[in-house]
């Protein structure tokens, strides 16, 4: 078994990162357009996507040819020796980066597995070049942006909270979502929708956001983001105070989680 470390990790999300974040802002420069589409014609692929998942694979083969690897746009391969499975989000936020908004990022995880078969993250890398803002945490160590330490906001009430939501692509679901949002509007300060699931969840991190919540979040969007937002002293849960999940994934502070969770059911 390879070292599995989470700061050696680390130090790996952050360097393939930094490469891929560079490759689609310079494929972004140059134009990209949509390649294909996947679950709906909302939910699109450009080939900057392709691209720059291709670019991380390779790279954490090199640098890790005993591990896994999960894309969202090649999907999943066998995991080798180490134990580890990279979960890798090449470009979160793409209706964002095709329209030009600076609002998407890279996201690379490293998981391990538990004796219940789950995936946990360990290491993991948010990146967003257009913001300039590198979101990182290990297991057992602080998270950060840009270097300096994040904490969530604490002792923030329903009534005074700044929530973040986002829409699937999948229109069935969509009705569920808006009942959501229609069970908190009168209970909350105000609603944001920025397209970006993983800068959202690291936007509970760094108190810019005091909540998010989703639906049908697959994991490749929210596996480096929870692990960031939970060691900056996040409650990261699912329905009902489970296990986060595609069917519901919450991210506050304690109290506040407590009292959105029974509006999310």
């Amino acid at each position: 078994m390879t070292n599995t470390d989470p700061l050696e990790l680390l130090a790996i999300a952050r360097s393939v990162a930094t490469e891929a974040g560079a490759l689609a802002a310079n494929m972004r420069n140059d134009g990209i357009s949509v390649a294909s589409t996947k679950s709906s014609q909302l939910d699109i692929v450009t080939q900057a996507d392709t691209a720059v998942e291709t670019l991380i694979r390779d790279r954490l083969r090199t640098a890790r040819p005993d591990d896994g690897f999960f894309g969202e746009e090649s999907g999943q391969t066998d995991g080798g020796s180490s134990g580890i499975i990279w979960i890798v989000d090449p470009i979160d936020g793409t209706v964002n980066y095709l329209y030009g908004s600076p609002y998407w990022a890279v996201s690379i995880a490293a998981t391990t597995e538990q004796a219940d078969g789950t995936r946990i993250s360990v290491a993991g890398c948010v990146y967003a070049p257009a913001l300039g803002s590198e979101y990182t945490a290990a297991a057992g160590h602080t998270a950060h942006l840009n270097g300096v330490e994040l904490r969530v906001n604490e002792n923030v009430p329903l009534e005074k909270a700044l929530v973040s939501t986002g829409f699937p692509y999948d229109l069935s679901k969509r009705e569920l979502v808006l009942r959501d949002v229609n069970a908190c509007a009168l209970r909350v300060r105000d609603f944001r929708l920025a397209g970006t699931a993983a800068l959202d969840i690291c936007g509970v991190a760094e108190g810019r956001i005091d909540g998010y919540f989703h639906r049908g979040l697959p994991i490749w969007d929210y596996a480096a983001a929870t692990l960031i937002a939970a060691q900056a002293g996040a409650d990261v849960r699912g329905l009902g105070g489970g296990r986060p999940s595609s069917e519901l994934l919450l991210v506050a502070n304690t109290q506040l989680a407590h009292e959105l969770d029974p509006l999310l059911t």
